[in-house]
């Protein structure tokens, strides 16, 4: 048995064709599950990987002889593209301008996205790297303003039974348990922000997703690694900027609907498959407003060791 994902808890089956491969090893040397080993100048399966494989397919994609086929985990040889050329790749200053280009948008015309430009980014993202294969992150499409304003509606309805999760005497009960700095945000960030999405919303300005004609949910489950749905959102945000489209994270709403009988009333009612250590909302539209400048910003510390 491999390492379990909500797909699939089997290893991955390595078939190595003797008859093509010609022993050069680097399908060993790829191999960190050390699933593949070298005995007498010959490549073998190993009796004692570390895991079992899990079918990351290093070993059937760098073979040059195409003699290694990976089967099982959600990954055959049908999945197998050519690689682009190096001439074909984004340079570095290419890339930099792109991320230089990109503001957080939240003023969009009120025009529709094509199906066709989600699929494209649908597909970018499905290119993330993850914590362990098959990918667990699933993704949440509302494809139109309409179905984006009305979960935004439906959001805030429900927080206006949260609030007490963010009222004083709940915070001064907190505040030993979750220690200063998150009593800090509560109090700075969150309490602001849920009377905020509320309080506008009964004025009918919806301040949680803007009305953007869509919305993606990335998210994963209990078995994936945290990071996987906050990078395969990344890719899709980075995506959406390079067929011309604006962006906008929002992370607020994804904490409030993990925990408790009320909250997984809410996902079940829009088919949210698992609770999710982290997940985000990623809102996306064609840009109302244009930016004349960027901005440089920094990280906390960069330390050299």
């Amino acid at each position: 048995m491999a390492i379990p994902t909500s797909r699939t808890k089997e290893r991955g089956r390595i078939i190595l064709n003797k008859d093509l491969c010609n022993d050069c090893g680097l399908c060993v040397s790829v191999c960190k599950d050390f699933s593949l080993t070298i005995e007498n100048g010959k490549v073998k399966q190993s009796d004692k990987p570390l895991f079992g494989c899990l079918a990351c397919g290093h070993c059937m994609m760098i073979c040059p002889q195409k003699a290694i086929t990976i089967e099982g985990r959600c990954t055959s040889t049908d999945d197998l593209i050519d690689i682009p050329s190096k001439e074909e790749a984004a340079s570095y200053k290419s890339m930099l301008n792109l991320l230089y280009r990109r503001r957080s948008i939240r003023e969009f015309k009120d025009v529709p996205v094509e199906s066709e430009l989600i699929d494209k980014i649908l597909e970018a993202a499905q290119t993330a790297p993850m914590g362990l294969p098959p990918s667990d992150v699933h993704v949440l499409v509302f494809d139109s303003k309409e179905k984006v304003s009305a979960f935004a509606e439906d959001f805030c309805h429900y927080l206006e039974n949260m609030k007490w999760f963010v009222s004083k005497w709940f915070l001064t009960i907190m505040r030993p348990i979750w220690g200063k700095a998150n009593t800090e945000l509560f109090k700075g960030f969150v309490r602001p922000c849920v009377y905020a999405y509320t309080d506008y919303m009964m004025k009918g300005e919806n301040i949680v997703n803007y009305d953007a004609p869509v919305a993606l949910y990335f998210y994963a489950t209990p078995y994936s690694d945290p990071a996987d749905p906050l990078i395969a959102a990344t890719y899709a945000m980075l995506a959406a900027e390079s067929l011309g489209l604006g962006t906008c994270f929002n992370g607020a709403v994804h904490p409030f609907i993990q925990n408790g009988k009320v909250a997984r009333l809410f996902r079940e009612k829009y088919g949210i498959k698992h609770k999710s250590r982290e997940g985000i909302f990623l809102l996306i539209g064609y840009p109302k407003v244009k930016y004349t400048a960027s901005i440089k910003r920094t990280f906390a510390s960069i330390d050299r060791i």
